[in-house]
């Protein structure tokens, strides 16, 4: 069975293409580079190099989010247009498992991570059980801080894992002391045949038409349209 793995959510870019469980070819970048010039040359660029055609994959996996709103668009848009196009399964797998994916020998709790700006990150909490990869606290949106804080109490080793996590890391060794560990650099990627290797294993397949990313927040232009309204009906309540 051949799978194409798409993973655009963030900064960086990985696309892979597997065949019987043995990873062909695979591209990974953390070039800021936008993804919509990018990311359909390196998938062509790949089915050339394995001497494959779109019409010979039989599945596709995609990172469904959470992430920039342009780079998750960007890795749908192209997943379901190829999965209809092509009449082949998709499966949507979240960015920040494809993250934890990376820590398969670590034995504590692993807590991928993503900038979100202005003090929030993206984050979830994730833990292998008996190979499989479980997780303990689903991916949210929140400040740096509550998610620090919610971890304390957990009172066991935590592995943070993304390129953004340089970010914080003052901040997350203080808050938890000896319990925090910082992935090494060979880890901090995202791989799209880790998100493959999650999709393969997953029984749920997406309904092309209605498949849409996990943000885990509203856009920011929503925020602030809510934000105009709530003012607006303050305001006219004093009237």
């Amino acid at each position: 069975m051949i799978w194409l793995g798409i993973d655009t959510a963030n900064t960086p870019l990985s696309v892979a293409i597997v065949k019987d469980g043995a990873i062909l070819a695979e591209v990974n970048s953390s070039m800021a580079v936008n993804h919509s010039l990018r990311a359909m040359p390196v998938i062509e660029e790949l089915f050339e190099t394995v001497q494959l055609k779109p019409k010979d994959i039989d599945a596709i996996a995609v990172s469904e989010g959470p992430g920039s709103y342009t780079g998750v668009r960007i890795g749908v848009t192209i997943a379901k247009t190829l999965a209809w196009t092509l009449k082949k399964p998709l499966v949507g797998v979240s960015s920040l498992k494809v993250l934890a994916a990376n820590a398969l020998h670590f034995s504590g709790l692993i807590c991928p991570l993503v900038d979100a700006r202005r003090n929030h990150v993206y984050a979830g909490v994730y833990e292998y059980v008996d190979g499989n990869l479980v997780a303990i606290h689903e991916d949210r949106h929140l400040g740096i801080e509550e998610l620090l804080d919610s971890l304390v109490p957990l009172g066991r080793s935590i592995l943070f894992v993304g390129k953004d996590v340089g970010m914080h890391e003052a901040l997350i060794m203080d808050k938890l002391n000896g319990n925090a560990v910082i992935a090494p650099f060979p880890m901090q990627l995202p791989r799209a045949s880790s998100l493959i290797f999650i999709a393969q294993q997953s029984e749920h397949e997406e309904n092309t038409h209605a498949f849409t990313p996990e943000y885990r927040r509203i856009a920011e232009a929503e925020a602030n349209w809510l934000m105009q309204q709530r003012k607006e009906k303050g305001s006219g309540s004093k009237n």
